[in-house]
């Protein structure tokens, strides 16, 4: 078997793999550097999810998991620690499951994006509330519900974007 082959273990797809989780990191080191909403925990762009949109809609819903779990692995290592990365993959699990369910069910783009930073959101506070045996968090989702709805459509506009951008490219040759 040569790794050369097209499919999902070429060396292309194996590349391309790497340069988006390389994208995921940066803009997630990045985002950590920006006060999107200081004093308000939790709240983030999700700027590494359009990366995760892209490869969704671009490669397939396996590789844009893998990707997921990468990021969540790679970040946690360099920048968080074990609790940063608990919650990060509630989030993220809850999140790729729930725009691969939509995305299947033919949703548009810009909802998919923004049902996922929902679910993000929602996955984090549950694991929290599970973790501190409280559901005093639950009225913290009425806050992260907005923002992420807010995030997901701008995310979603850039991921769509660029994706339009590539199909483009992809004619062309």
């Amino acid at each position: 078997m040569s790794m050369r082959r097209r499919g999902r273990f070429s060396v292309e797809r194996i590349a391309q793999c790497g340069l988006l989780t390389a994208m995921m990191l940066v803009l997630g080191f990045i985002e950590s550097l920006l006060p999107v909403a200081a004093g308000v925990p939790g709240i983030k762009l999700g700027l590494s999810n359009g990366v995760l949109l892209f490869a969704l809609y671009m490669m397939d819903a396996p590789t844009a998991f893998v990707l997921m779990l990468l990021k969540v692995l790679l970040s946690g290592l360099l920048f968080g620690g074990v609790s940063a990365m608990m919650y990060a993959m509630a989030g993220g699990v809850c999140s790729m499951l729930g725009m691969i369910l939509l995305k299947r069910l033919n949703f548009n783009l810009l909802v998919v994006s923004m049902v996922g930073a929902v679910l993000h959101n929602l996955g984090q506070v549950v694991l929290a509330m599970i973790i501190l045996e409280t559901d005093q968090l639950f009225f913290y989702m009425a806050v992260l519900l907005f923002v992420g709805l807010a995030c997901g459509a701008v995310t979603g506009v850039a991921a769509k974007a660029t994706i339009g951008h590539m199909k483009k490219i992809n004619r062309k040759k």
